[in-house]
């Protein structure tokens, strides 16, 4: 089975992010844009396991303790760069809380055979890839300017700074994705709480 683990999003701060993206969806056309339902903030992609993997990986995840913590949903931005752009995305900040997190889940996990990231975390929440492009953040060798985002990005530097609000994380959860004609659909597996401050 395919899993990750991630936080779930509010879902008033989900309903301002789906307003938003109807709002926009028209500037990118040609871009995929991913559904506000499947929206989540990926704090570790484990991959392809066995069913007897994920039930350790389970136990390994209940010993995570870490404070829970306030996230905020603002800014965006375009990855790698907004010339050759192939991702949209929300930014999210948490302070160092949310690296934290993601670095303690890591660090638990990495002794159960899940080898460690090689890039340093940077949250965000994609909304849309360019079609036919990676969804990976970092530069690719096939990269060149790309205008599939250039009247979203005239419409964003003309508008006030996106927030579309706070909330507090107290948990994280084991999810499953199944890929399916329809793209990708996310289960929660197990719910893990974080410590009350």
């Amino acid at each position: 089975m395919r899993v990750f683990v991630a936080l779930d999003i509010e879902e008033t701060i989900r309903e301002r992010i789906a307003s938003f993206v109807k709002e926009i969806r028209p500037l990118a056309p040609g871009a995929r844009w991913l559904v506000p339902e499947s929206l989540h903030v990926t704090l570790k992609f484990i991959g392809e396991r066995s069913d007897a993997m994920v039930r350790n990986i389970e136990e390994t995840l209940r010993k995570v303790s870490v404070p829970a913590f306030p996230i905020w949903f603002r800014g965006c931005g375009f990855f790698p760069t907004e010339r050759s752009a192939r991702v949209f995305w929300i930014g999210i900040e948490a302070g160092g809380a949310l690296a934290h997190l993601a670095k303690r889940i890591e660090t638990e996990l990495v002794p159960r055979g899940i080898e460690a990231e090689k890039r340093a975390f940077s949250p965000h929440l994609t909304l849309a890839r360019a079609q036919n492009g990676s969804g990976a953040p970092g530069r690719q060798p096939n990269d060149r300017p790309n205008r599939g985002f250039s009247a979203l990005q005239a419409k964003l530097a003309a508008m006030p700074p996106l927030d579309f609000g706070r909330m507090n994380a107290t948990e994280f959860f084991l999810y499953r994705s199944q890929l399916s004609s329809r793209g990708a659909q996310y289960s929660k597996i197990e719910r893990f709480a974080l410590s009350p401050v």
